[in-house]
């Protein structure tokens, strides 16, 4: 029955040797070799813990039998086994039985061995991880000599992947992916060890993402699945299938990748906590994508619970749920903590600049900008650059500069659509059409808008053409938009939660009807137009400077009249600002408008803030002194004045 397990694990046959093993295990030891072999067979099948434990008991029996080479190549396998399981402390520990294992070896290749060289990938890891990528190449180099030296092609091979990667980091594209093809091609025609042969693979289809080679990495997932199909193993098919739902997805593939990642939460949990969450995370993504908002909400969820941060799809949700304020603390606070790398943290800022944007944030919008520049100049992947070239026009487009917005969008627009990602070019088709708003053109607009509606909808994402079918509607019935000299006003209840908790639900219902009651009459006498009524506060846009005042002033008179009255009544923050402003029939949009809203957002309780530029002659009024003002995602200040309209 041993030589039958044996067998099977030569033949692959994992199902089959890991019944033998367990049967010959129960009647008697295993001596070091068959202890790993019966480890493997655990391993391919899904029972972790139980390869673990395997793994342990060869450690124990090499170093019984004085061999301190096959010890410490079980330590650097057990650490391996623990980073996947996320068990970074036990992870570390092993290493450190290999390196003391190791520790005094000749330099001489010719009298290294195979451990020598896994040691020496992992510490070309640790070099990478700190962003010292000559010594992870120094490393790998050793690694690769000694694989030549030892006839090890595994070790080769993990040199060759390393290297190739390194090279990315570094930002030699060309030499790092021509590399990738050749250890991938070693490893599809099976001349190297299982775990390497998945390694490989998965890594190829990860870079192939990365420099937006999306169909050449579903080439390399066809051939993962070919060699999947030959032996019947648990893990890397759903290690597979995690990348090739990344790659469907940016070909706008979103039913083929919803059915691959959804097979793979299924396959890797059993084998790596890491890539569970991984895998959550992607499905968050292509829900998204698709508008399933509470699917993705859940599966981001789960990706947290796994310790994985699902961004930048987890901030994309809070901004489609219409929470710019949460989508930008959310991706912020990733930026700040999350080791990323190059490719990733370029897709993150590509998300912060649309946010931002969307936030009338410019400070934020310039920064994600700024740093997109410089990742773009270091790794000048197709995609990068695409990401790019977005957040330019959306900084842009942020600042008024429809020009500049125009033209740095249409070649993000250019550059999606030229590494096939249909989605992400019609995002920027959307943005392209605000562009032709602010520049007067509302046919160019409504064009732009009805193309991005089309791709969303034949690609199945339906909140996103949902939107952008709403946004071509109001575009159609406003007629050709104009820019337009308005006074902006901005109200909103202070405090308002905690009022609720106090006074309780029914009468927070009459007292909100008499406030939207008594601010809208003096709306309608002051020649107030109610562009929107979102929560607890009103935008409001008046023919001029004094009429807003005038309003204003009344209404901060009329709820401190009925607070001596009656002993209550709500207190209410305001903030002005004349400006010019893209009108398009049923909205106002530009940066003079973000600039009353950030206004009003520095009011305090019954207070009237409006920009000195604003305000001449207020009746019964008296305005404050002139001073500067720092207002959020607006980088110069801006003179504000105070309205002191109390008697």
């Amino acid at each position: 029955m041993l030589d039958e397990a044996r067998t099977s694990v030569a033949h692959r046959a994992w199902d089959r040797a890991y019944e033998r093993y367990a049967q010959v295990a129960a009647s008697r030891p295993l001596d070091a070799d068959d202890l790993e072999r019966f480890a493997k067979s655990a391993y391919w099948l899904g029972h972790s813990d139980e390869s673990i434990s395997l793994r342990e008991a060869a450690y124990a029996a090499h170093l019984e039998d004085g061999d301190d080479q096959r010890a410490a190549l079980c330590a650097l396998t057990l650490r391996r086994e623990h980073l996947a399981n996320m068990q970074d402390a036990v992870a570390a520990a092993w290493l450190k039985r290999a390196e003391h294992l190791l520790e005094g070896r000749p330099d001489s290749f010719a009298d290294t061995a195979p451990a020598d060289g896994y040691l020496a990938i992992a510490h070309a890891d640790a070099a990478r991880a700190r962003g010292d990528f000559a010594r992870a190449l120094g490393l790998v180099d050793r690694a690769s000599r000694i694989g030549e030296s030892s006839s090890d092609p595994n070790l080769r091979a993990w040199a060759m992947m390393r290297r190739a990667l390194f090279l990315v980091d570094e930002g030699r594209l060309g030499e790092g992916d021509r590399l990738m093809e050749e250890v991938a091609a070693l490893a599809a025609a099976g001349e190297l060890g299982g775990y390497t042969t998945g390694a490989v693979l998965t890594n190829a289809m990860s870079l192939c993402c990365d420099l937006a080679s999306y169909r050449r990495g579903l080439e390399w997932s066809d051939a993962a699945r070919r060699w999947l199909a030959r032996q019947p193993i648990r893990g890397f098919a759903g290690i597979c299938g995690i990348h090739r739902s990344q790659l469907s997805c940016m070909l706008g593939n979103f039913t083929d990748a919803l059915a691959d990642v959804s097979r793979a939460c299924d396959e890797v949990g059993e084998v790596s906590l890491v890539h569970a969450g991984l895998a959550q995370h992607e499905l968050g993504e292509v829900r998204l994508r698709l508008g399933d908002l509470d699917g993705a909400a859940v599966a981001f969820e789960h990706a947290q619970e796994l310790g994985e941060d699902p961004q930048p799809g987890l901030a994309l949700l809070r901004l489609a749920q219409d929470d710019p304020s949460a989508a930008l603390s959310s991706i912020d606070r990733s930026l700040e903590g999350a080791a990323l790398d190059g490719f990733a943290r370029a897709r993150v800022l590509a998300a912060k600049a649309e946010i931002a944007t969307a936030a009338a944030d410019t400070e934020r919008a310039r920064a994600a900008r700024d740093e997109l520049r410089q990742i773009a100049e270091r790794l000048p992947s197709p995609a990068v650059r695409a990401a790019s070239a977005w957040a330019d026009g959306l900084a842009a487009l942020a600042e008024d500069d429809p020009e500049t917005a125009s033209r740095d969008l249409e070649h993000a627009r250019a550059r999606w659509s030229a590494i096939s990602a249909p989605y992400e070019a019609a995002k920027a088709e959307v943005a392209l059409a605000e562009t032709a708003l602010q520049r007067g053109d509302a046919d160019d607009a409504t064009a732009r808008l009805q193309s991005a509606r089309h791709t969303f909808e034949r690609l199945g994402a339906k909140e996103d053409a949902r939107r952008t079918g709403m946004r071509e509607e109001r575009v159609r019935l406003g007629g050709s938009p104009t820019r337009i000299v308005r006074t902006f006003l901005f109200t909103d209840i202070v405090s308002s939660t905690s009022l609720l908790g106090v006074i309780g639900d029914d009468a927070w219902d009459d007292l909100r009807r008499w406030h939207d009651q008594t601010l809208r009459a003096s709306f309608a006498q002051h020649s107030g137009d109610e562009i929107d009524h979102a929560g607890d506060g009103f935008f409001v846009a008046f023919p001029d400077a004094t009429s807003a005042l005038a309003s204003a002033v009344e209404i901060q008179r009329r709820l401190a009249e009925h607070r001596r009255a009656h002993g209550f009544a709500p207190q209410v923050r305001m903030g002005l600002h004349a400006t010019a402003a893209t009108h398009d029939g049923s909205d106002y949009t530009g940066m003079g408008v973000h600039t009353a809203a950030r206004i009003s957002a520095l009011a305090g309780a019954g207070e009237i803030l409006a920009s000195a530029e604003t305000v001449g002659e207020v009746p019964d009024a008296r305005i404050s002194e002139r001073r500067p003002a720092l207002l959020k995602g607006i980088a110069e200040p801006v003179e504000i004045v105070s309205i002191e309209w109390g008697d």
